[in-house]
């Protein structure tokens, strides 16, 4: 349950248009709903956080995704299903219709808030076209939490003058996420020509000495520019949670 709908029962109860039966009938599920024995759902993570539960859908039979998006979509207008495969959504999707399926970041994404007003400040790179879709996993995560998000795709080290073109556009981000897989050397570069914070990712991308996305993990943590920091291998919902907190402090502390 997000915090407007939590304010809504609360000031329906004031003004007596549900009685307190019901009120409680509605909050009884705090702090947790479980389902059938397989789920715990979080409803009130986005009063503490800001953001709803997400349901990662790598490991979960597809019936047990179905359900719990059925009990997230209840309660809350934001759902994102990370790692689940186009077969998967298309049969959620069929009990779902308003949910939308991203094939290149394998997300589910309910969507009811409305678009305008999001602040930009968020940019994505990636060094190589292979790094799409952890980099499409990042953006969406971001745009959910309420952010609009840039995109720059394949301008990796191998040619510098492909970022170096868009420096310009980069410079104006709040925060950089960079994904990059082979040698992970992108994040590096951008963390010197930027004063935002830069969110590395590296991925599984590479031949068989890249070590399933540890080389560039290696890379980046061992980083010589300043102010770059390190999610996990393919955790794009990771960099792009942490760049939607970035830019959405920044926006609301300058309007203080």
């Amino acid at each position: 349950m997000e915090e407007r709908n939590l304010r809504q029962i609360l000031q329906d109860v004031q003004q007596g248009t549900i009685n307190l039966d019901d009120a409680v009938e509605q909050l009884k599920t705090l702090p947790y709903e479980e389902v059938e024995g397989f789920a715990r759902l979080d409803h009130h993570r986005s009063i503490r956080t800001g953001f709803p539960e997400v349901v990662l859908g790598q490991g979960k039979t597809v019936e047990q995704i179905d359900r719990i998006v059925e009990k997230l979509a209840q309660r809350s207008d934001r759902v994102l299903v990370t790692r689940i495969l186009p077969e998967a959504a298309e049969i959620v999707q069929a009990h779902h219709p308003e949910m939308v399926y991203h094939p290149a970041a394998r997300a589910l994404v309910l969507d009811r808030t409305s678009p305008e007003n999001r602040p930009e400040g968020v940019m994505v790179l990636t060094a190589g076209t292979a790094d799409i879709p952890v980099a499409e996993e990042a953006a969406l995560t971001a745009e959910l939490m309420g952010n609009r998000v840039q995109r720059i795709f394949d301008v990796g080290v191998a040619g510098l003058h492909r970022l170096l073109d868009r420096l310009p556009d980069v410079r104006k981000a709040r925060v950089v996420v960079v994904v990059a897989g082979m040698d992970g050397a992108l994040p590096s570069v951008v963390g010197g020509l930027v004063s935002a914070p830069v969110i590395a990712v590296p991925t599984s991308v590479g031949y068989g000495a890249s070590f399933g996305g540890l080389a560039a993990l290696l890379t980046m943590l061992n980083s010589c520019a300043t102010g770059v920091a390190v999610v996990n291998i393919d955790n794009g919902f990771g960099a792009g949670y942490l760049a939607g907190l970035i830019n959405l402090q920044a926006v609301n502390n300058k309007s203080l």
